[in-house]
């Protein structure tokens, strides 16, 4: 091999789908691929993981860094994305060995810099699926075509070699010295260390993912017992003004009722001072006293049945009406998105063919990088976006931020102030729990036995 030829440290980044390692390229071409150079249609709208890998000349990773990356609908890299591989390798701390000693390792359990931590994934290390194991395999089959470093044989082979027996090679010694471990032991104890590291790194990454899970299923049962309560709520009011309308119907109905009662005692009276007089005038006065009667019964019935039509009329009409207003508010929601989209979103768009990435920072969730489309929605309601992206309530976010600006014991003493004691703050919102996060131990220690 040529000096000009000489092994050196190589780069290079490698990219995963659910079968494994898929594309391989250098440094240098992930540098064009991110500056525009290229586009990969293959992985066109997809956030693909991927790592970087900084490999030796025998062929063995040193360093990895296992990141996301986001394409557009036509394969292009995400414009704004700027993590800085090289720093996070150089930082990271120790990982597995594949074969070198232990890499150094930055995953999102395990990254020396916080905001970038979003951006990272922890690489896979079940048996069969292990994406440390993926990465070793793919260097050695080297398809980037790396230079490789020749081993040099050795001047005398370990056969010619005569070496003295054992127990001449030191001088007899007054007493016996402990028994130093052998290379074998010391070779078990390096296995055993390096296996230990690996499934710490794994129950780190199990225990950060089930978490996840656990914010998101929190964060939609919140939602829906929301919805519930909301729907509780409406058939609640919906029932009070059905009674309402019935207790007035049955007002009414009684006090018809009682009118009627008057009616016929007075008639019965008059039918009696008749009877006396003449027994042909009672019948008379009689049938006009049933035929009376029956007119105003049937105009109390016709009357109530006007009522309830009129009733069913108002209620049909309101129905429509709120139909109405709601498509009225419907389209101007979208007349609103459109001027939106006409005026202010167009400047967007111009910014962001520009180059221009929109990055905010919110405690808890870091750096964001807010896409285009998502604009509207940050405007609306900031907190809000934030609070999604960290996978909890907005509620549960204000109170977190409200602890994580001033960490101390929120609890009401019995006096009606605030206990106001220092304590420790709680870095992640989806792990603040309201009432049990912001309260010191004594008043922790007080509410449990108040609920117990």
């Amino acid at each position: 091999m040529s000096l000009h030829n000489k092994p050196q440290m190589v780069e290079a980044v490698m990219f995963y789908n659910e079968r494994g390692i898929c594309k391989e390229m250098l440094f240098p071409e992930f540098e064009a691929l991110l500056d525009g150079v290229v586009n990969m249609p293959e992985f066109a709208d997809q956030q693909v993981r991927a790592v970087y890998a900084l490999i030796n000349p025998r062929l063995l990773v040193r360093a990895a860094v296992f990141f996301y990356l986001d394409f557009d609908e036509n394969g292009r890299p995400d414009s704004g994305w700027n993590i800085p591989l090289r720093h996070l390798a150089e930082r990271s701390g120790r990982g597995p060995d594949l074969g070198a000693g232990p890499i150094r390792l930055a995953c999102r359990s395990q990254c020396p810099v916080s905001w970038h931590q979003m951006h990272l994934w922890d690489p896979g290390l079940a048996p069969g699926k292990n994406d440390l194991v993926l990465l070793r395999d793919a260097v050695k089959r080297n398809q980037l075509g790396l230079l490789i470093e020749e081993e040099v044989a050795p001047l005398v082979s370990p056969e010619r070699l005569q070496v003295v027996p054992e127990d001449k090679w030191y001088a007899p010694e007054p007493a016996k010295a402990p028994e130093r471990p052998s290379r074998m032991d010391q070779e078990e104890r390096l296995k055993v260390a390096q296996l230990i590291k690996q499934q710490r790194l794994r129950i780190s990454s199990l225990t950060r993912q089930h978490g996840e899970e656990l914010a998101r299923l929190r964060l939609a049962a919140e939602e829906q017992q929301k919805t519930l309560l909301g729907e509780i709520e409406q058939l609640r009011q919906s029932l009070r003004q059905q009674q309402e309308l019935n207790a007035s119907l049955k007002a009414q109905l009684n006090e018809q009722v009682e009118n009627f009662q008057k009616m016929r005692a007075e008639f019965g009276e008059q039918l009696r001072a008749l009877e006396q007089h003449s027994q042909s005038e009672a019948d008379v006065l009689r049938a006009q006293f049933d035929s009376e009667l029956q007119a105003r019964v049937t105009a109390a019935v016709a009357e109530f049945r006007e009522q309830i039509a009129i009733r069913d009329v108002e209620l049909a009409y309101r129905n429509e009406l709120d139909q109405q207003l709601q498509q009225e508010i419907q389209q101007l929601k979208q007349e609103r998105e459109t001027l939106l989209a006409q005026s202010g979103d167009q400047v967007l768009e111009r910014l962001a063919r520009l180059g221009m990435v929109f990055v905010v920072y919110h405690p808890g969730a870091g750096h964001l990088t807010i896409p285009l489309q998502d604009i509207a929605r940050y405007q609306d309601n900031p907190q809000a976006y934030a609070a999604a992206k960290c996978l909890v309530s907005e509620e549960q976010y204000r109170q977190w931020l409200a602890h994580y600006q001033q960490p101390v014991c929120e609890a009401l003493q019995a006096s009606g102030e605030r206990c106001g004691i220092p304590i420790d703050r709680v870095e992640t919102p989806s792990r603040f729990v309201p009432d049990e996060s912001n309260c010191c131990a004594r008043h922790k220690a007080s509410s449990r036995l108040r609920t117990g």
